[in-house]
């Protein structure tokens, strides 16, 4: 893919510090760094706070290049309480927005691969018809099955009729064959790639990541408490990343409530996200004295974030996790992190619980004696063994950066010039 030109298509770039944002702009800062080609048409930065990002304004487009990468930005929609509704209409704004920026890219630049991300579905036609009429290689990543991630938890409310699940898979169904491939983030979601009709011989395994050589265990952390007025016996039981309606952090603030009389453990929530005030309100109404809250912290400092929690949280409800492989679970395994993850025992992250025994605690969604079972276990672990050695090495292994990136742009070679890995050779 040498001196070619790769087209990204996504709603979330950064200065977006978690999510789909980071892992966008570090692909595409790194395949600029090989002397590639790269430009990317995005949202305004706005997640997870639901709030455009200080300056910037979220009525005009503008360009610019940041890091060797082309970046142009759309105007959108942004909710400050989203709804169903209200997120389908941000949805729809930006693939509106992005429309002639799409088309002008698409036809002056001509680039050898457009590349959509998944969230969202709604830029996914435009993009597959400029493909096909101009000979562009099309690849729809999927970071998210919005979709299933929306029925999964009923986010369309109870009373809608099996029809418009049906019609809105039907659609999907019919988007996702047609891409010249398709990439996601776990194997998973790479078999419910292929239960909604996507050939093997067109997909591609293209795993989130972590800098292993950045996030590492035993970073000095003693600053940070000292800011935070964290004190050096107090265990910290950490969840940082997007407050939304998918996590359900409320069991987070029930388990805190239950380590009341045990001083010595302090609850520490850092993010940003819809859920994010009305949680705050929840524990203060609970007197919860052992839970802060703090706001998402520079990319810069989050080794040191990592290093002084002592056990770490993903929390998900019931069937999100499935659709959904948690991005920061990533760097928590980088950092040779205790963790208690929430997934049922058929998803991912209950296989890979499953394979490499100790690399986490994983429990059933949404039953609070096993949370508070599993915190337990945890924290007994870290007092015997501060790092997860298990953890760490999984990620050595298996999401180091440089590898997954080499990897891709091997695959992307591979896509132009007609053939790709088979599914078995992915993974």
């Amino acid at each position: 893919m040498k001196s070619s030109a790769l087209l990204l298509y996504s709603l979330n770039y950064r200065p977006e510090m978690t999510g789909i944002g980071k892992y966008n702009a570090e692909l595409l800062e790194a395949m600029a760094s090989q002397g590639h080609s790269t430009k990317v048409i995005c949202a305004k930065p706005y997640y997870p706070e639901w709030k455009v990002h200080e300056g910037y304004t979220d009525k005009h487009y503008s360009t610019a290049e940041e890091n060797g990468v082309t970046v142009t930005r759309c105007p959108l929609y942004v909710p400050e309480n989203p709804s169903t509704i209200k997120r389908i209409v941000h949805l729809v704004s930006f693939a509106l927005s992005s429309l002639i920026p799409l088309l002008k890219a698409s036809f002056k630049q001509r680039p050898k691969v457009l590349m959509v991300v998944q969230p969202t579905l709604f830029c996914t036609p435009m993009a597959l018809l400029v493909s096909k009429l101009l000979g562009i290689k099309s690849l729809l990543h999927v970071q998210d099955f919005e979709l299933d991630a929306m029925f999964g938890l009923s986010m369309t409310g109870s009373g809608k009729s099996t029809l418009v699940k049906r019609i809105a898979y039907g659609v999907e169904r019919w988007l996702l064959q047609r891409f010249d491939a398709v990439s996601t983030i776990s194997h998973s979601m790479m078999l419910r790639a292929e239960a909604k009709g996507v050939s093997k011989d067109k997909l591609v395994f293209f795993p989130n990541w972590s800098d292993t050589d950045f996030v590492k265990p035993g970073i000095d952390d003693h600053e940070l408490r000292v800011e935070w007025g964290i004190r050096d016996y107090e265990k910290v039981v950490l969840y940082s990343g997007n407050i939304g309606a998918k996590q359900g952090l409320e069991m987070v603030l029930e388990a805190a409530e239950h380590y009341l009389n045990q001083p010595d453990v302090r609850f520490v929530i850092v993010g940003s996200g819809a859920n994010k005030e009305a949680l705050e309100q929840q524990a203060k109404e609970r007197a919860l004295t052992n839970v802060m809250f703090k706001p998402l912290i520079p990319w810069e400092q989050v080794p040191t974030l990592l290093s002084m929690a002592d056990v770490h949280l993903v929390v998900q409800k019931k069937g999100a996790a499935d659709a959904v492989l948690p991005s920061k679970l990533t760097n928590i395994l980088s950092a040779g992190g205790h963790c208690v993850v929430t997934a049922e025992a058929h998803t991912e992250l209950g296989c890979l619980a499953e394979k490499y025994p100790g690399i986490y605690s994983c429990i059933e969604p949404e039953c609070l004696d096993a949370f508070i079972g599993a915190i337990d276990t945890e924290l007994d672990r870290v007092a015997s063994q501060n790092v997860n050695h298990v953890a760490r090495r999984y990620a050595e292994l298996n999401l180091n950066k440089e590898a997954v990136l080499r990897r891709f742009e091997s695959d992307m070679d591979l896509l132009i010039g007609g053939g790709l890995r088979t599914t078995s050779e992915n993974g």
